[in-house]
């Protein structure tokens, strides 16, 4: 693992090893790809861009990690109905929140993900970074360029099996 990935996981650490994160694998997000697999993406990318440009890289990782910790399949429009994406940057921020203590900046950065569609303004560089590389990851994930399964694998996160959510205490 190079030197980045090992900062990464570092840094986010604590939601890696987490239940609702590792969940996130349950579901799918763009087509083929789950949502854990997103998450990661633009966790990644965004922590990489925000050292880059010497911006809070532990805000992006970890809110770009959370912005799309929404819990349901988004496809199931009977169990949560209206429009999903003016919907789920909240209740991911409602689900971070019960999960870890969150930065304004990391609130606003899930929030804001899906801007202007999610309603909240970035209020941040990194919000926008968040917002930008997002944006570019899905486009990657639907173009079928490229799967991020490949760097979930190479962080050793492993989805949460159905088997483990039903052993797990309520």
């Amino acid at each position: 693992m190079n030197h980045y990935l090992e900062e990464f996981c570092r840094t986010t650490e604590e939601l890696l090893g987490s239940d609702a994160v590792r969940m996130m694998g349950r579901w799918k997000h763009h087509g083929h790809i789950s949502t854990l697999d997103h998450s990661l993406f633009v966790a990644y990318c965004s922590y990489r861009a925000a050292r880059a440009l010497r911006l809070d890289e532990t805000a992006a990782a970890r809110a770009g990690l959370l912005h799309d910790l929404y819990l349901y399949d988004s496809r199931d429009t009977s169990a949560h109905p209206g429009w999903q994406c003016f919907d789920h940057p909240r209740a991911a921020a409602r689900n971070a929140a019960e999960l870890t203590a969150l930065s304004e900046k990391e609130r606003n950065i899930i929030l804001s993900h899906m801007w202007p569609l999610g309603g909240q303004l970035p209020r941040s560089w990194e919000a926008w970074l968040v917002d930008l590389v997002d944006t570019l990851c899905a486009g990657l994930e639907l173009a079928h360029i490229y799967h991020p399964g490949r760097l979930r694998e190479r962080l050793g996160v492993q989805p949460l099996l159905e088997e483990e959510l039903a052993a797990a205490p309520c």
